[in-house]
């Protein structure tokens, strides 16, 4: 059993009660564990020495044979082996169960195999399990035939009876000599009686022989039903109940002959009942082929894991800890003894039934504890871990242990800002790298003389003496770190960084990568790495270094784009101020200028002109400020002069111009230089925030009074009768989001252009004027938890303070809000998982599959939320030729990748649809092709062989997941009518699930009537072939069709 090596799946199939006991070294017949006293394992118990082998090495379990001279000698005296104490892993026992029960995994696990086999619902199948039915397990046909013979044969002796009977009644009227009449009225009377008593015997007869007929296998029959046909008929049928009926039922399978008849069937059945008879004939052949045998199904033999796989361990206090599986074989052996003393004194048949059941429902706790009503728990309301559990979700054995282990030369610690850092830089704490790198640095300390051997290299590090420093500075340097922050949502959750030793305990990171990472410095961890091969050094640095990563994979867009204090410090920078000190001064040059700025003759935003050779228009000559000089700095001269207000959008333009001008390598030394510059002037601009910098709008009573008399007049026209309250609420909440916004454009007019609140919300540094108008104009409306506008605005700001009730609606929204994020999280890993799950084997296999089709790309779309033609474009390779309509010039050759250079052609060209090639098209065999998927985003080259590409479109999907709002929502409050949106729609469009309002589609062609009538619409379609249908429509349901 330990020889695993060469291992590539694992199958779970059936085993014969054979097969159990050849694997089992003994069988276990006690509950017991181990002795209180002696602590020493109880014989035949769940943990018996003699059946699963010597805790102790090599020792058995008397004392008499010890030391491995004795191994595989078995103990005269106390019957265990001599061996290794591990074998403790690997031999596993078994229980003979006094009574057969099912596998749970065959009954309840959807759909039932077994209900499947027998052609059985769940509930009927569960009902003779748990001892609630019976089932009829054999029918003897010759009896039957016998006793429907016998049952025919008393009839016709009774109705001979009865002939009998009347003749001698007649002859007696005749004796006595009556009136003729009266004579004749006293036969007629009798003849009448005796036809209705034939007749009663006849339909008794009739009912009998129905009830003959019905004894058919498998029939599933009451208690009392049970013992009336048992009195009846007790020699034609058997009945059973519980897993020994089903056993008995399976016994009698023949496969070969089921196999057949479900062929036939299937050939005749359609629709529903189809689908179930291929399932049934699947599983049939399923067991044809594997050679199982149906009644396997259901367990005698129970095996019992190795004890060492379910250990008691001993705590410091004394106190024992026990695994779960333990508490549930003792309540499976406690049972089988109890059912096997019940049946040898032979105890009534409702108690050993309901014995039985208990043993069925211990099996099942054991195998599947909470798989069939509640959960078997502890004392302290814990349920107890199954077999089951332990191997299934994210906690089991396969998730957890086997594909989730801790990795060693890792640390996590709290992340801090680096604002000195470079882009491939990260700080790491000294005593964190010391303990990571220990073994280099052992190495290191042997290599340069300072220790002779491990163990003084060990003893100097402990120590911490200047020389291990010194060799750690060196070791750094050879190899860099990686490091991830959880969740690891997509490729750019894990990059590395050449490390700069700190001191202090928290990792420094580059304020630049926190967007990749989605990391912020509020108590954030991150975990780091060590690469130790030469292969993963080399590609850490290679592909793995933070430059590297600048592009986000799902949509090409840079991922290091300066935010918040950057974009502040550089907006500032290049704002002008009219009236500066300095303004309209002439320079002869930047350098010029610069020194007028830095000896206090003009300021930052003073409007100035300055004369360069480097200049190329104007003669030479420029209208700018003395800081977009200096922004200039900071840019490589293939830019040209920016003379503009830089802003967060300018920013990312500009990051993105630079990858494409001067690659990865160029680009980190310029977001450097732009970092240092925001940071430096966000300092020297002194922007701060306090309460007087928002003003309150000088209008904001008066648009309010207006806005209280709009909304009493429509209360008015409501008191009056004159419009319904959905119309009444509709009206106030516009009154309402009107004045909101009047207010904010108040709001944004009263604000001081200059003023530090206005900068931040205009240059995308934080916040937005939606916000400041919160903060000084009013709140306005807010939602309930369905999501529905509440009409009762908040009129306060929040300078001013909310009343009592204000505040309490406004917590509505708040509490929703984490109530949403809480639950998103969990549901957008999951369909992140899912989509890895089914995408994971969409790999780039080849160069080129060769087809010749593809997909069009139109340039005019009605859908607003779609990017760009252009961008929709970029990337791709071309499947047919792009030819220039006016000069019949070919633009992109087939098979030629649009760049961006190509696609300016096309919109100049004025080109409107596009054939390219795409993944949807692609034949290969195996993933896709190169040329089908065109570019790499994250890369901006074509795709190379063995990429990921169906993973990095999953977590394409799921990153942003995250974001998506969780809620269906109504719109505007109108009831009925509600959208799904955010992440419930993503899920709903990949799983094509069918909607919850799913349309009523025409089964046939035809000419279409529609008549209304009271409350709901009926459409009649009239086929040409003679044939009409029609549909009844919901009273909401707007119809798609017309008359005619």
């Amino acid at each position: 059993m330990s020889q695993f090596d060469g291992i590539n799946g694992i199958r779970i199939s059936l085993a014969s009660p054979e097969q159990i006991r050849s694997w089992s070294h003994g069988e276990i017949t006690k509950a017991e564990t181990i002795n209180y006293r002696t602590l020493k394992p109880e014989r035949d118990g769940l943990f018996c020495e003699k059946i699963f082998g010597p805790v102790k090495d090599f020792e058995c379990h008397c004392g008499k044979y010890k030391k491995t001279r004795y191994k595989g000698v078995i103990c005269d005296k106390c019957g265990v082996e001599v061996a290794h104490s591990s074998v403790r892993r690997e031999r596993t026992g078994h229980i003979e169960l006094a009574a057969p029960v099912t596998h749970i995994w065959f009954v309840k696990l959807v759909p039932s195999r077994l209900g499947l086999l027998l052609d059985f619902s769940p509930r009927n199948l569960e009902s003779v399990i748990y001892f609630a039915r019976y089932i009829i397990i054999s029918v003897d046909e010759e009896a039957r035939r016998k006793k429907v013979r016998q049952v025919e044969e008393e009839v016709v002796q009774k109705i001979a009876e009865q002939e009998e009977c009347l003749n001698k009644q007649i002859e007696e009227l005749e004796a006595k000599g009556l009136d003729e009449e009266l004579k004749i009225q006293e036969v007629n009377q009798l003849r009448a009686r005796s036809i209705e008593k034939k007749e009663g015997l006849e339909e008794e007869l009739k009912t009998s022989i129905a009830e003959i007929e019905s004894l058919k296998l498998l029939k599933l029959l009451n208690e009392e039903e049970c013992r009336k046909l048992k009195d009846k008929y007790g020699d034609i049928f058997e009945a059973g109940m519980g897993a020994e009926a089903i056993l008995q039922v399976l016994k009698q399978i023949d496969m070969n002959a089921l196999h057949q008849e479900l062929h036939e069937q299937i050939r005749s059945t359609s629709g529903g009942n189809r689908k179930r008879v291929s399932q049934r004939l699947q599983l049939v052949e399923a067991f044809k082929l594997s050679g199982n045998k149906p009644e396997w199904m259901v367990v005698t033999v129970l095996p019992v894991l190795p004890p060492a796989l379910r250990p008691i361990v001993q705590l410091d206090g004394g106190r024992f800890v026990i695994s779960d599986l333990n508490d549930l074989y003792r309540r499976v052996i406690n049972r089988n003894n109890r059912l096997r003393r019940l049946m040898k004194l032979g105890a009534p048949e409702i108690i050993i039934r309901n014995e039985k059941r208990m043993l069925q429902e211990a099996v099942d706790a054991l195998i599947d504890n909470g798989r069939r009503g509640r959960a078997v728990t502890t004392g302290n309301k814990h349920a107890l871990k199954s077999l089951s559990d332990i191997l299934k979700g994210k906690q089991g054995r396969f998730r957890q242990n086997l594909l989730g282990k801790r990795v060693d030369y890792s640390g996590r610690s709290v992340i801090v800002v680096g604002p000195k850092l470079k882009l491939h830089q990260c700080g790491l704490p000294r005593y964190v790298a010391l303990e990571l790198f220990k073994p280099s640095v052992m190495h290191k300390l042997i290599m340069n003389g300072y220790a002779n051997n491990l163990k003084s290299a060990r003893r100097l590090v402990e120590k911490g003496s200047p020389e291990v420093w010194d060799a750690l500075h060196e070791v750094v340097k050879e190899r860099p770190v990686l490091l991830n922050r959880a969740p690891t949502l997509h490729r750019l959750s894990i990059q590395a960084f050449e490390p700069v030793l700190i001191d202090g305990n928290a990792f420094q990171l580059h304020p630049l990568v926190c967007t990749a990472f989605n990391a912020d410095f509020d108590g954030d961890q991150m975990a780091v790495h060590v690469p130790l091969s030469r292969a993963a050094v080399k590609e850490a640095r290679e592909h793995m270094l933070s430059p590297y990563n600048m592009l986000l994979p799902s949509s090409g867009e840079p991922a290091t784009t300066p935010t918040l204090d950057m974009v502040l410090g550089c907006y500032y920078l290049t704002i002008s101020k009219p009236g500066a000190k300095g303004e309209g001064r002439f320079f002869s040059s930047f350098g010029e200028a610069k020194l007028a700025y830095e000896l206090g003759i003009i300021e930052l935003g003073a409007e100035i002109v300055v004369r360069d050779p480097s200049l190329r228009s104007d003669g030479g000559r420029i209208n700018t400020t003395a800081g977009r000089i200096i922004f200039n700095d900071a840019l490589p001269p293939q830019f040209g002069f920016c003379n503009k207000i830089v802003d967060k959008a300018s920013l990312r333009a500009l990051v993105s111009e630079c990858i494409r001008l001067l690659g990865n390598e160029g680009t980190a030394g310029v977001l450097d230089r732009l970092k240092e510059l925001g940071f430096d002037y966000a300092t020297k601009s002194g922007i701060s925030i306090a309460m007087n910098d928002i003003e309150e709008p000088p209008d904001r009573f008066r648009l309010l009074k207006e806005s209280d008399e709009k909304v009493s007049l429509i209360e008015d026209q409501f008191n009056r009768g004159l419009i319904t309250e959905d119309e009444k609420y509709e009206s106030t909440v516009q009154v309402w989001m009107e004045a909101t916004d009047k207010v904010a454009e108040d709001m944004t007019r009263a604000l001081d252009p200059y003023g530090s609140i206005y900068m931040m919300a205009t240059s995308g540094a934080k916040g937005n004027i939606s916000q400041i108008s919160q903060m000084a104009g009013m709140r306005g409306l807010m939602t309930d938890p369905s999501g529905r506008i509440i009409d009762f605005p908040i009129k306060s700001s929040l300078r001013d303070g909310l009343t009592p009730m204000e505040y309490f609606i406004s917590t509505h929204g708040a509490r929703k809000g984490l109530a949403d994020t809480a639950l998103r999280t969990s549901d957008s890993g999951y369909l992140t998982r899912r989509l890895v799950d089914i995408a994971q084997d969409v790999i780039v296999t080849e160069i080129d599959c060769g087809t010749t089709e593809g997909v069009w790309i139109s340039r005019e779309t009605t859908d607003v939320s779609l990017p760009p033609f252009e961008n929709r474009i970029t990337g791709y390779l071309a499947a047919s030729k792009i030819i220039d309509p006016g000069t019949n010039e070919v633009i992109v050759d087939r098979n030629e990748e649009i760049d961006e250079h190509k696609v300016q052609q096309i919109i100049g060209a004025g080109i409107t649809r596009v054939h390219v090639r795409s993944p949807l098209t692609c034949r290969s065999r195996f993933g896709i092709c190169r040329n089908c998927y065109g570019r790499d985003l994250g890369k901006k080259q074509l795709i190379k062989l063995g990429t990921a590409a169906g993973v990095i479109a999953a977590q394409s999907i799921g990153e942003p997941g995250t974001q998506l709002t969780l809620r269906t929502f109504h719109t505007g409050g109108v009831v009925g009518i509600d959208i799904t949106t955010g992440l419930p729609r993503v899920e709903e469009l990949f799983e094509a699930r069918t909607p919850d309002g799913s349309a009523i589609i025409s089964e046939i062609d035809g000419t279409v009537e529609v008549t209304h009538t009271d409350g709901e619409s009926i459409v009649k379609i009239i086929s040409s072939e003679f044939y009409l249908d029609e549909y009844p429509m919901l009273p909401r349901a707007k119809l798609a069709v017309t008359d005619g």
